[in-house]
């Protein structure tokens, strides 16, 4: 999700200091009351209004070593489902992950996802 303009949030705040109530700006803007709160908080701790970067976010549940390892085992087996994958990395190379962090690390490999692969349960769809 996209942060707010630096220009909404001066708006709304300006709104609020001129003496608007926060559900009225709240209302006017099509923002959120706690949008509100956390903009005053934001620039009675910092002076500024601007977002904050984006932190980065969860990193991945397989990286590095562990991608290597996740190649080998498609290349040596490429008909293993993702149940079969995961227990494998779990076995030789002590990787603990959800069938789900298995199909999303074989996608960013670039590896084929075969249909027997990705269940319906892990959430992903493939033609």
């Amino acid at each position: 999700m996209e942060a707010y303009s630096l220009d909404l949030r001066e708006r709304v705040v300006r709104a609020v200091d001129g003496g608007m109530s926060r559900v009225e700006a709240a209302r006017r803007f099509s923002v959120s009351n706690a949008l509100i709160g956390k903009l005053l908080r934001q620039r009675r701790g910092t002076g500024s209004l601007a977002p904050k970067p984006h932190a980065g976010g969860t990193p991945p549940a397989l990286g590095g070593p562990a991608l290597g390892a996740l190649r080998a085992q498609v290349q040596a087996d490429p008909d293993a489902t993702l149940a079969e994958l995961r227990d494998r990395l779990a076995r030789d190379a002590g990787v603990r992950a959800g069938v789900d962090a298995v199909c999303r690390a074989l996608r960013r490999l670039g590896l084929p996802l075969k249909k027997r692969r990705c269940t319906p349960a892990s959430g992903t769809r493939h033609a």
